[in-house]
């Protein structure tokens, strides 16, 4: 039986951290929603969670990599909601840690297909019934690392730039159409993609960039400590809510002050302060004299 357009929202990554609360969120607001899984046991988890939680939840499986996939699950999705949904949730995405210098093409290639390419495939597939009804909401899942960057995640902020990019030119083709789109920029949260993370890097004996492993291990160990991304879940809510979304929606003090600071802070003192951070770089050379007068003194 199908569920009235108006509501229905489709959620891609729906299995675990943001896309689970979110998929959650959205239930108890009283959206029908349809989240996606890779495969048949994790669908099963999903539906079990929704259960008892009390929300009710609808399954598709798709593997965001594969175009076929997407198309089948969009189908699927389209006869459960009355030609389609009204919100698409771009939330399916991973990481890709480690120095630029040491990473290989295909890694690079794999990572923008789930990042960048996956979610801009989604939001093609969907858009033509969104513009035949004059309405829709397409929400994308970025990150704080979408406009801040930091060594040895290089590839993951610049996948995340690459969306901030893509969905600013879609916010201004489709707003003619009815269609807002709009970005949700988590900073820390707890999410499996932390351990994802630690299992995806693999430095090689000859490293020259020793202090990559550690940080990366930090990032894994603390991801565990970290609060449940709730409020992130409650952002995307706020995108579906809103009769004007914002562009973007900053989620943690962590990515409001990252964000200040690269767009308002002098560079090299930026990338000063985020070396210091991770204790991975040392100061840039020639920055000595400029990190004196911009701090007023410089540390020893």
């Amino acid at each position: 039986m199908a569920v009235s357009r108006g509501r229905s929202v489709l959620v891609t990554g729906a299995t675990s951290g943001i896309g689970l609360l979110t998929v959650l969120e959205l239930g108890r607001a009283g959206y029908q929603v349809v989240g996606t899984a890779r495969s048949g046991e994790k669908a099963e988890g999903l539906l079990a969670r929704a259960r008892r939680e009390g929300v009710e939840v609808r399954v598709v499986l798709c593997d965001a990599t594969d175009p076929l996939s997407c198309e089948a699950a969009v189908a699927e999705t389209a006869k459960l909601t009355d030609g389609g949904p009204w919100a698409l949730v771009n939330n399916a995405g991973g990481p890709l840690p480690g120095p630029v210098e040491e990473i290989g093409d295909e890694a690079v290639r794999r990572h923008l297909e789930l990042n960048l390419i996956a979610p801009v495939r989604l939001a093609r597939m969907v858009i033509p019934a969104m513009r035949a009804c004059g309405s829709g909401r397409i929400v994308n899942i970025s990150s704080g690392s979408g406009r801040v960057n930091f060594p040895f995640v290089g590839w993951y902020s610049a996948g995340k730039h690459a969306l901030e990019s893509i969905s600013d030119t879609l916010r201004m083709e489709l707003r003619g159409f009815g269609i807002e789109v709009c970005l949700v920029e988590p900073g820390r949260f707890a999410s499996s993609i932390w351990g994802r993370a630690q299992e995806e890097f693999s430095p090689g004996p000859a490293t020259v960039y020793p202090a990559a492993a550690g940080l990366i291990r930090r990032y894994t160990e603390q991801g565990i400590r970290l609060r449940q991304p709730f409020p992130v879940a409650r952002a995307v809510r706020r995108c579906l809510e809103a009769r004007r979304p914002w562009a973007r929606y900053p989620v943690g003090w962590d990515a409001w002050v990252g964000i200040y600071a690269e767009e308002h802070l002098p560079r090299v003192l930026t990338d000063y302060l985020k070396c210091m951070a991770i204790g991975a770089c040392p100061v840039p050379p020639g920055s000595r004299g400029v990190l004196r007068f911009v701090t007023g003194g410089e540390k020893k």
